[in-house]
């Protein structure tokens, strides 16, 4: 029978899931959040909690005895130095599990464990910590980002092709011009102008001489 014997034996021999507990707590000390199947996620919650508990005083005989644990230097200074600050007067529920779902490859159910005091972005659900597992939501995203991508070029094809439309428009205008202004009768037109206006001023002058002073 199993009397006393309560936790996770997660298919290993006493060794290795001592190990396996204490790198995940390590992780979970020096990154704040990892992702891992949800029966592992409990586990470390039950390892993890008690050492942070420990870090709230602190003594060298608990330093030893976190290290006795976790077998990390670096993350015994992290817990005793920056996350002890952080969870403050919290007594107790350092972590939060959250379900993500079922894993694609082994149907494994999978959770995210993180410090509740460093959770500045809200719900785990709905940050980048939680993946797409299925296919067909891929294929989905890939689709809609080559419709957009579709419309916007097909918008950039139109307003190049309204561009030289103008453009041409433009050019025809001034061709246009150029040939009326090249035109013979349009040269014969303002030839006998000045001419007029040449032979008019003469006569002024002799009109001006005639009048007596």
């Amino acid at each position: 029978m199993r009397h006393g014997r309560k936790g996770f034996k997660l298919g290993r021999t006493h060794s290795h899931r001592k190990a396996t507990l204490a790198a995940l707590s390590t992780a979970l000390i020096k990154h704040k959040s990892i992702r891992t199947t949800l029966t592992k996620a409990k586990a470390t919650r039950q390892f993890v909690e008690p050492l942070i508990t420990r870090g709230r005083e602190d003594t060298m005989h608990n330093r030893r005895m976190v290290f006795r644990y976790l077998q990390d230097k670096h993350a015994v200074t992290e817990l005793f130095d920056d996350i002890a600050e952080k969870v403050g007067e919290r007594s107790g529920g350092y972590t939060r599990v959250v379900k993500l779902g079922q894993r694609s490859g082994d149907g494994a159910e999978m959770a995210v464990i993180e410090l509740v005091d460093y959770n500045t972005t809200g719900d785990v659900a709905t940050t980048a910590t939680r993946r797409r597992t299925r296919r067909a939501g891929r294929r989905r995203k890939r689709r809609r980002d080559q419709e957009v991508t579709d419309v916007a070029a097909r918008a950039d094809t139109a307003t190049d092709v309204e561009a030289g439309a103008s453009a041409d428009a433009v050019a025809d205008r001034e061709v246009a011009v150029s040939e009326q202004a090249d035109s013979p009768i349009v040269a014969e037109a303002s030839a006998d102008a000045v001419d007029e206006s040449v032979s008019a001023a003469p006569e002024a002058d002799e009109d001006e001489e005639a009048k007596p002073n």
